[in-house]
């Protein structure tokens, strides 16, 4: 549709109390081939056939009763909210400045005196229309714009949270067959946060964040990581590389995207220790990063309850037992007290997780979607 078109098929909505103001514009509107003209001599009227409308241009008086012009330009100013367009074009008698300079500061785009001439008014009404279709252009490309950037992030931010879980699943299938173990973590650790007082934003990173914590195990030679028997003390030293590996993988040179920050500090520090003899840095109590302190109690639960090469699982009793005889030595007594009150919790997870086909994928579907 040209443009030509489209203004005149603009709706224009008359407020002015004198009827026989109302029915002369009325007339010569549509007489000049305006098609979608509303009139009113109630001026809250008119407020209510803007709203409903979505008038193009509003052709006001200022002197009026219960309700003047001034006041309806104010209501339509906050319809309009911050940044909005009020399109509005003021026809009164009254011709002293002002009222002119107190109709324009209120928010009136033009301003014509009573008698007035009807080609001047036709021509001014056609100027302001014309601007709020192209203003309203501008909106709508601009909010087109805004769509169109919001998706293209969410498709980023999806897409590098599928590699981040595929990055947490590669070095998960090495040692374990079903890569579940990433994922029950991740809820543990989740659970574990958010009975802490984290808030919701934080303990969402902590979730999406821990399968990544064991990444470095990828640089591990097989005959060490696999091994099915106790590792000697050079292959230890060789086994602890994999969270400095795995803080290595996750670095960068800046920091301006936070869940790899804390994916990065959890890989470094989940084998720190409360009393300082854990590894890569002998970090000691509240050094170590809160997020690695928590996911190194969901860690370990996870890992004793877990058949692994060198070892059966355990069972949970014994295992909750075992975290808690390791209070205030290798884990943080605070997180240890709130596992044990996530504890019914984290057993729904262990059972939803238990009824499941086994398939790490599909587990991952129905369960990172409720976390």
């Amino acid at each position: 549709m040209d443009l030509e078109a489209r203004i005149l098929q603009a709706k224009i909505l008359i407020i002015d109390d004198q009827r026989v103001n109302v029915k002369l514009l009325e007339k010569l509107l549509i007489r000049s081939g305006y098609t979608s003209v509303y009139a009113t001599t109630d001026p809250q009227e008119g407020v209510g056939i803007y709203t409903q409308e979505q008038i193009d241009l509003v052709l006001l008086d200022i002197r009026m009763p219960v309700m003047d012009g001034f006041q309806v330009m104010v209501r339509l100013k906050e319809i309009e909210g911050n940044g909005g367009f009020a399109p509005i074009l003021v026809l009164t008698a009254q011709t002293d400045r002002e009222t002119r300079m107190r109709a324009l500061s209120e928010g009136a785009r033009d301003f014509i005196t009573k008698p007035f001439d009807q080609a001047e008014v036709l021509s001014r009404i056609r100027n302001l229309v014309e601007v709020r279709i192209l203003h309203r252009e501008v909106q709508e490309n601009n909010q087109r714009l805004e769509k169109a950037v919001q998706e293209r992030t969410n498709a980023l931010q999806r897409i590098r949270m599928d590699l981040i879980r595929r990055l947490g699943h590669a070095a998960e299938f090495r040692d374990n067959d079903t890569g579940l173990h990433i994922l029950r973590v991740s809820h543990y650790a989740k659970c574990i946060a958010c009975s802490m007082g984290l808030n919701e934003s934080r303990c969402q990173r902590l979730f999406l964040a821990t399968p990544m914590h064991d990444v470095g195990k990828l640089a591990i030679p097989d005959n060490v990581l696999l091994k099915p028997a106790k590792l000697n003390n050079d292959e230890w030293v060789v086994m602890q590389d994999h969270a400095t590996i795995g803080a290595t993988i996750l670095s960068g040179d800046d920091y301006d995207y936070p869940l790899l920050e804390m994916a990065r500090t959890i890989a470094q520090t989940h084998h720190e220790r409360w009393d300082g003899t854990g590894y890569p840095d002998g970090l000691k109590g509240e050094d170590i990063p809160l997020e690695g302190r928590i996911v190194a109690v969901a860690d370990v639960f996870d890992a004793l309850i877990s058949e692994r090469p060198y070892k059966q699982a355990w069972t949970t009793d014994l295992a909750v037992e075992e975290i808690q005889q390791m209070s205030e030595t290798h884990f943080d007594p605070e997180v240890v007290k709130h596992f044990l009150i996530c504890l019914p919790e984290i057993m729904k997870v262990l059972n939803a997780f238990s009824e499941s086909d086994g398939s790490a994928e599909s587990s991952e579907i129905g369960l990172v979607e409720n976390g």
